[in-house]
């Protein structure tokens, strides 16, 4: 079982930003911070965190790392979606189902502006 997972970011002021209005459809609220440094978020205890590296170059859309994070249910897909970007964010996958892996997967993937890549998922019922 995870407990959490970090991600590093290269400017803590403006993706503290991004974050806030991203985890919000899910959720997730700001929890604890270490000034200048990390960032913890979610629901009952930060699980999710940013960190920051000053003198890290952008993540490569080809290194295969992405986070998923669970959403309540569809609508909270889309708002998790359209809050990245209206925060700076690019879609990298609009939400939808994703038959492929399953019938009721509903997810959205986005990239943040360090390039790191985030879905939200639910599994939705019906077709």
């Amino acid at each position: 079982m995870i407990d959490h997972v970090s991600i590093a970011v290269r400017d803590l002021k403006k993706a503290e930003a991004f974050y806030a209005a991203l985890l919000a459809p899910l959720g997730m609220t700001k929890l604890r911070e270490w000034p200048g440094a990390a960032i913890g978020y979610g629901k009952k205890y930060p699980d999710f965190w940013i960190n920051l590296r000053h003198a890290m170059d952008r993540v490569a859309d080809d290194s295969g790392v992405h986070i998923c994070l669970r959403a309540a249910d569809t609508a909270a897909v889309d708002a998790f979606h359209a809050a990245a970007l209206q925060a700076g964010g690019a879609s990298d996958g609009a939400p939808g189902r994703r038959t492929k892996y399953h019938d009721n997967y509903y997810a959205a993937f986005i990239r943040d502006p360090d390039g790191n890549r985030i879905e939200a998922v639910t599994f939705a019922q019906g077709k």
